[in-house]
């Protein structure tokens, strides 16, 4: 029997320990009130074998993306930033810093019962769910809870921790090894409907070791050749505003600009830069899906691709047809925007509805993606001791320093698409117990897909 059987178990036949562990954990007060209401009754379990090896392949998989320019357009950013559809602005603010990305990302993933799949990934530093595992660390806090991952040899990785140690090692050329001064900074106006966020997150870093300062980019200013957010100096810019956000603003680019200057010039470091934007694009997915990108690959590269990756292709009009032959299998994605805005699923449309969907999106910067399998999780019901399913997002970090933890994003209609503020959220702890076989089949090699 598996660790999350057991749990599921004690928790039929009436373990209040278990049953009550998530509500009488001490959750930080900031955490509490960002998500205490949308909080699952329990956590979710994954052999830490599994996931690790899912992170190990997933960071692979980041390095092949970042070399997408290099390889279908030699090292022409220009051709690579129209391919996706992305604008002069946009691509202007993305490829201003020649840096390369750095690793640090949220990989959106299901299980399909047999491995997990990657639907979406999320490049950069302005990321949701990393304070979740401030729910683990305060389970572990709660004694019958305690006891039982002690008793099955659970544990779980601080995304919060992790982050910390990387702040501290990015920054020590300007602290000499003191801790950072770091800015969590928003664009313009873009605190106003996500403090309670913002201050869970700092919460968990303070609590951590972080000295972290919340403003927006229009807040900062220049003094003594420094950059400074409420008259702090600061180390290091933590960037949670996206590059359409500064193009959208008229004021955006000018309040943008002394925070990259200072960061090529070694006063600042800007964690992370724009350039992240362009492989966030769902567009780049699709490129990493295309038989194109093959050629140059390894054999070894190509079944990490298929391991991974559903069919993924940019929507053009020539792709319509088939498109509308196979509804019930696709889905629909914008590809810069996030929070399942403009997401239409073929299977929840009419046939009408998805003709439409199709004609007004080809060639208009949007995906489509073959459908991902998704096996849900079962959760006992607290006050009923009803067993109920819900269908889990994965969601998990990476880091230079590798896997950095999961959480979980879920809703109990299986066949809906996370949306931002319509789900349940929990955390993840790994299990000792053995990793399912890996799929051997590959993923899109049957006749209807094959070449397409």
């Amino acid at each position: 029997m598996t660790v999350n059987e057991t749990y599921l178990r004690r928790s039929l036949e009436g373990d209040r320990g278990l049953l009550d562990a998530v509500r009488d954990a001490p959750l930080p007060s900031a955490f509490d009130n960002a998500f205490g209401k949308v909080l699952l009754p329990r956590p979710f379990f994954v052999p830490e074998a599994e996931i690790r090896s899912t992170a190990a392949d997933l960071a692979a998989f980041f390095e092949l993306l970042f070399s997408l320019p290099d390889r279908l357009y030699d090292g022409d950013l220009g051709r690579y930033c129209e391919a996706l559809g992305i604008d002069r602005a946009r691509a202007a603010v993305m490829s201003r810093l020649a840096d390369k990305p750095a690793l640090y990302g949220r990989a959106d993933l299901s299980h399909d019962g047999e491995s997990f799949k990657l639907f979406e990934l999320n490049i950069g530093s302005s990321l949701g769910g990393t304070d979740r595992a401030e729910l683990a660390r305060t389970l572990l806090e709660v004694p019958a809870f305690a006891a039982f991952a002690e008793e099955h040899g659970i544990g779980y990785v601080h995304t919060g921790e992790r982050l910390a140690d990387t702040l501290r090692e990015i920054s020590l050329p300007l602290t000499g090894g003191a801790e950072p001064v770091v800015a969590y900074v928003e664009a313009n106006g873009g605190l106003s409907g996500s403090t309670h966020l913002a201050r869970s997150f700092a919460e968990m870093m303070h609590r951590c070791g972080i000295d972290l300062v919340i403003g927006e980019i229009g807040q900062i200013e220049e003094s003594g050749g420094r950059l400074r957010l409420h008259g702090r100096q600061i180390d290091v810019v933590l960037r949670y505003f996206t590059p359409n956000e500064i193009v959208d603003d008229p004021d955006g680019p000018r309040a943008l600009e002394p925070v990259l200057r200072a960061h090529e010039e070694g006063r600042v470091v800007l964690w992370t830069t724009p350039q992240s934007a362009l492989f966030g694009n769902k567009g780049a997915m699709a490129l990493m899906s295309d038989p194109r990108m093959r050629e140059g690959l390894s054999a070894e590269d190509s079944r990490l691709i298929d391991r991974i990756l559903p069919w993924t292709r940019l929507l053009t009009p020539e792709l319509v047809d088939h498109c509308r032959a196979h509804r019930q299998e696709l889905i629909l994605k914008p590809t810069a925007d996030y929070g399942g805005a403009g997401i239409v699923a073929g299977w929840d449309s009419t046939e009408q509805e998805w003709k439409d969907a199709l004609d007004a999106a080809a060639g208009a910067g949007f995906i489509v993606q073959r459908r991902v399998g998704s096996r849900p999780e079962q959760v006992v019901d607290p006050g009923t001791g009803e067993l109920q399913e819900w269908t889990p997002t994965w969601g998990l970090f990476l880091l230079p320093s590798g896997y950095a933890g999961s959480y979980i994003r879920a809703l109990e209609d299986s066949a809906g698409v996370v949306r931002a503020g319509t789900f349940k959220t929990t955390t993840v702890f790994h299990t000792p117990d053995p990793a399912p076989e890996p799929c051997a089949a590959p993923l899109t090699k049957d006749a209807a897909w094959q070449g397409i």
